[in-house]
């Protein structure tokens, strides 16, 4: 079973975004900020990785360097209400694999599924 790291500060958004990606069929693991999910990284080593950009702590662009910097194939996606060119391309250069404007619903978690895993 696929596994799926959640990184995103705000609880809310977190549980909603957990839920659409148990309902297909993925394990998850969440963090709540940048230190956390580096620690989760590094313990689980996920398939496919969500990831917020204004966080506590650590932010998603600090993740998204330190993933590069370890030379990471785990696909990110990045999930932003940010959605200026020079931001996204930031993300891009980083390794980010594509971005989900806030606030991500169903249909957009699982066209990012889709993308990284193939259809069911």
């Amino acid at each position: 079973m696929p596994t799926v790291l959640i990184i995103e500060d705000s609880n809310f958004q977190r549980k909603i975004i957990s839920k659409f990606i148990k309902e297909e069929g993925h394990e998850i693991y969440e963090a709540a900020n940048g230190k956390i999910a580096l620690e989760l990284i590094e313990k689980y080593q996920p398939d496919l990785i969500f990831c917020d950009l204004v966080m506590p702590v650590l932010d998603g662009f600090e993740v998204l360097k330190n993933l590069k910097e370890k030379k990471s194939t785990i696909p990110i996606i990045v999930l932003t209400s940010d959605i200026q060119q020079p931001v996204r391309e930031q993300c891009m250069e980083l390794g980010a694999l594509e971005f989900i404007n806030k606030p991500a619903n169903q249909i957009k978690i699982q066209n990012a599924l889709q993308k990284v895993f193939g259809s069911a």
